[in-house]
């Protein structure tokens, strides 16, 4: 039987396009926007009609008619408190999406919308799946040692499930039957624990570890003091945070490739910083193995920093006691989402139903 499904992925400066039958990709398309072009929507939300005649220009251009889809699969946006796996596209889901005391702003949010635009127009189920908040922390999880900050899971969910189930295909063994530690490594990096089909915990990118152009976690007195000292406005703390941030801040780069270039020709500062990124990224994987209890089966490395393998055998030199550490490079979130849709459509997995949460009075 076929399952067609169109697969849409929004970013800040681009919409990633995808027709699946199943798994089985046929087509692909990246629409770059110009910065000119966003600038004109005040809101997110605003972008919907602009980028859906653009999807619909695609779908024409390669004689896909919306009759022959199954479903349409959006990238997941930043929904407070979902769990992990697929979710039908609902109007109280939409809420959330633009809602921003249900969710975070973010491009990807245009993810579900668009998805629904689409599907209502053709009688079709919409989804989106494995969005970046979710996860399923205990409340002991959620505690910090102050009370008006609670900790959320927050991690590259998409692909940590993905390779996740493709690890555990490779063994035999079904993803539920596992206890996994997933360290995603991109420009941003985060880590999550799946207990036995579960995600019970992550550690995001301003939680832990730096990465290549994120600062990640530090002295929380010493943070204050710099966001107070009148040196930096607001704006030019986020990006110190994100974007400017972690081994970019130290070396001008965050092109790991360059760095190891650096490395190889006896730059010292660059060897001992790629260490240092190593040793807080080994350090977060054995911080998440209390959460398994000691009991975990597999570390999984995965993401497109994976493809260094200094990086990986380094991490691996400092947690290889633990479990054994498994590396799957590279990230593809069309495909991910194409298996997500396809577990839905053949009944593997049965969809979530988003309610928005009670108001406070």
């Amino acid at each position: 039987m076929s399952y067609l499904q169109l697969i849409i992925n929004p970013g800040s400066t681009s919409t990633k396009l995808a027709v699946y039958d199943g798994d089985k990709k046929l087509l692909q398309s990246s629409i770059e926007h110009k910065p000119e072009q966003l600038l004109q929507f005040e809101k997110i939300g605003d972008q919907v009609p602009y980028r859906l005649g653009l999807i619909k220009e695609f779908l024409a251009q390669n004689n896909v008619r919306g009759e022959e889809l199954s479903c349409v699969m959006g990238r997941g946006g930043l929904v407070f408190g979902l769990k992990m796996g697929g979710y039908a596209v609902n109007d109280e889901l939409c809420e959330a999406l633009v809602n921003h005391e249900y969710s975070q702003p973010h491009a990807s949010n245009l993810g579900g919308l668009l998805a629904k635009a689409i599907a209502d127009e053709y009688g079709i189920p919409a989804y989106i799946y494995d969005a970046v908040t979710s996860g399923e922390l205990s409340p002991v999880a959620q505690i910090t040692g102050m009370p008006e900050i609670r900790r959320a899971s927050f991690s590259h969910v998409l692909n940590s499930h993905a390779q996740a189930i493709r690890y555990a295909a490779s063994i035999g063994k079904k993803y539920e039957d596992l206890n996994l530690i997933v360290f995603h490594l991109g420009g941003g990096t985060s880590a999550s624990v799946h207990a036995h089909g579960v995600m019970i915990d992550s550690v995001g990118d301003d939680d832990g570890q730096f990465s290549p152009e994120r600062a990640g976690c530090f002295p929380s007195l010493a943070l204050v003091k710099l966001c107070y000292s009148g040196k930096y406005t607001k704006a030019e703390m986020d990006r110190k945070i994100r974007g400017k941030g972690g081994m970019y801040a130290y070396l001008g780069t965050s092109d790991a490739r360059e760095i190891e270039k650096m490395i190889q020709n006896g730059d010292e500062k660059a060897d001992q910083i790629y260490q240092a990124q190593a040793y807080q990224i080994a350090k977060t994987i054995g911080l998440l193995s209390v959460a398994l209890k000691g009991k975990c089966d597999a570390i999984i490395l995965t993401g497109g920093l994976a493809y260094s393998k200094l990086l990986t055998e380094r991490i691996r030199d400092y947690v290889g006691f633990l479990a054994p550490v498994v590396v799957i490079p590279g990230e593809n979130e069309m495909e991910a989402l194409a298996q997500g849709g396809l577990r839905i459509l053949t009944g593997q997995e049965k969809p979530n139903v988003y309610h928005l949460p009670e108001r406070k009075e």
